[in-house]
């Protein structure tokens, strides 16, 4: 697989953006970093993008890519709605064409990953390939029979909005207990400083001389707790064979039950899962927007004059 030449990429996040100067063998000769300007508006979030791209255009350079999260109208190169950047039906693609005077396009940034992974990092070969992101935000990038997939509205491998809790936390999006809400970045952080805070002040309050360690109360059968990180509450024990841990009467654990098809999916799925960083990091979506950028220029009909 060939890399992008003489290309300019731009990865808009929720938190950082990043971008990069492709040279002639498809190599970063810069890059650049900025933090996203979320807060001060979607016009200031917009031209922040338009300055990453401008900065790195040199002479020579063809195509302007750029990738961003939320519901991404490739074709058009609109940004329908991206809660984390409080962009909506924003033509992201004509603003930066515009300003730098290139032809410039529009990805998904998972989709971006994915494809830069289908191509150049841990797809390299496969027909088949489903990448998960988790940072600002919660999304995965799909291909299918070789072909990567958008969906018929573009919103292919958006999951992170599919409401898991009714009356759950307030996500960014506007609605309430969808899964990016418990487990996008922020959140995880969010949950975990105040038990590890928590955590720290048991382990001192311990080492004092001559103090007790307090039990934690044992709830009686009518009572209830929330759930930790939500406004659910944990049913109560119903009958003397509920007890906490999942124990009979016997104080034992019952035995758990083994799906028949588990064994021959793990020994499936073995050689075909990968788990932890990616080969291609955190710039998977950097070369993957040069790459879609790159492939819209080379299929572009030539203008004739």
């Amino acid at each position: 697989m060939t890399r992008p030449a003489h290309v300019v990429a731009v990865d808009l996040g929720g938190t950082t953006i990043k971008a990069a100067r492709y040279g002639a063998h498809g190599i970063a000769e810069e890059t650049l970093r900025l933090p996203t300007p979320v807060p001060k508006g979607p016009d200031a979030v917009t031209a922040a993008v338009i300055k990453a791209a401008t900065v790195l255009i040199r002479p020579g350079v063809r195509p302007v890519g750029r990738c961003a999260p939320g519901l991404i109208d490739t074709d058009a190169g609109i940004i329908r709605f991206a809660s984390n950047l409080g962009l909506r039906d924003t033509p992201l693609a004509a603003a930066a064409a515009d300003a730098v005077r290139l032809p410039v396009t529009l990805e998904h940034d998972v989709r971006a990953a994915c494809l830069a992974e289908r191509q150049h990092g841990l797809g390299a070969g496969l027909s088949d390939l489903l990448v998960v992101v988790l940072g600002t935000g919660l999304a995965a990038g799909i291909v299918s029979n070789g072909r990567l997939t958008r969906g018929g509205t573009g919103t292919a491998g958006e999951f992170g909005h599919i409401p898991v809790h009714a009356d759950g936390e307030l996500c960014a999006c506007g609605q309430r207990g969808c899964v990016e809400a418990y487990t996008a970045a922020g959140a995880l952080v969010r949950r975990y400083r105040p038990h590890r805070q928590q955590r720290g002040h048991r382990r001192r309050h311990h080492r004092e001389p001559g103090h007790r360690p307090c039990r934690r109360p044992r709830l009686g059968r009518g009572d209830r707790r929330p759930r930790p990180g939500t406004g659910h509450l944990d049913p109560p024990a119903r009958s003397p064979t509920h007890r906490p841990g999942g124990r009979n009467d016997s104080g034992r654990r019952p035995p758990r039950r083994a799906c028949p098809q588990e064994p021959a999916t793990r020994a499936g799925l073995a050689d075909r899962t990968s788990r932890g960083d990616l080969p291609l990091g955190a710039d998977a979506g950097l070369l993957g927007a040069a790459l879609h950028a790159a492939t819209a220029m080379d299929a572009a009909p030539a203008k004739v004059s």
